[in-house]
């Protein structure tokens, strides 16, 4: 693996990951962290991404926070949040003044709808992705999807808190694993 030679490039390949996200940037991140700039394997990313999870704030600036801090320390952390937060922030804000004026405006409300379209193949073709690792987890596949179809079924079916889902399949899941890593 390689790491970020400078906080200036961490910035910076935040800034273009966060340039390229909309409705979500999952996808992006982990085609900028593990295979383009090879800071991080599959399992790492998948690693810091549960970890991410628990945090509160959005998943991949926490994932990208813990990444610069790994690396960098505070400095880290700053161009973490300078380069995910800073330009995208203003673009948006820029954007949000013209678009506010022209919402009424059928090619505009064409282009949110095709953009989230792309969002949610992005958040599909990423899950593909990180999926492939789970195969070498200690639960095996078969395991890992109970779970994930428990997830979806208490949260969204149910209507579960998303703290009593957590606690209840995450820690099925910890014991779980933990069993079976034991097993000579």
């Amino acid at each position: 693996m390689n790491a970020p030679r400078s906080p200036w490039q961490l910035a910076w390949v935040c800034n273009r990951l966060a340039l390229q996200g909309f409705g979500g940037i999952l996808a992006v991140a982990q085609h900028e962290f593990v295979e383009r700039e090879r800071w991080l394997s599959d399992a790492e990313f998948l690693e810091l991404m549960a970890a991410a999870q628990v945090l509160p704030g959005p998943n991949v600036i926490n994932l990208a926070i813990m990444l610069g801090q790994r690396h960098f320390g505070w400095r880290g952390v700053l161009a973490v949040l300078g380069g995910m937060l800073l330009v995208p922030g203003l673009l948006v804000i820029a954007l949000a003044a013209l678009a506010s004026q022209q919402l009424h405006r059928p090619e505009v409300q064409g282009a949110l709808r095709g953009m989230g379209l792309v969002a949610a193949g992005l958040l599909l073709g990423a899950s593909w992705k990180l999926a492939l690792p789970l195969r070498r987890s200690p639960l095996g596949p078969w395991a890992v999807a109970v779970l994930a179809a428990a997830s979806l079924l208490l949260s969204a079916w149910l209507r579960w808190p998303l703290v009593a889902v957590v606690l209840l399949v995450g820690g099925l899941g910890m014991a779980w694993a933990a069993r079976r890593a034991r097993r000579p």
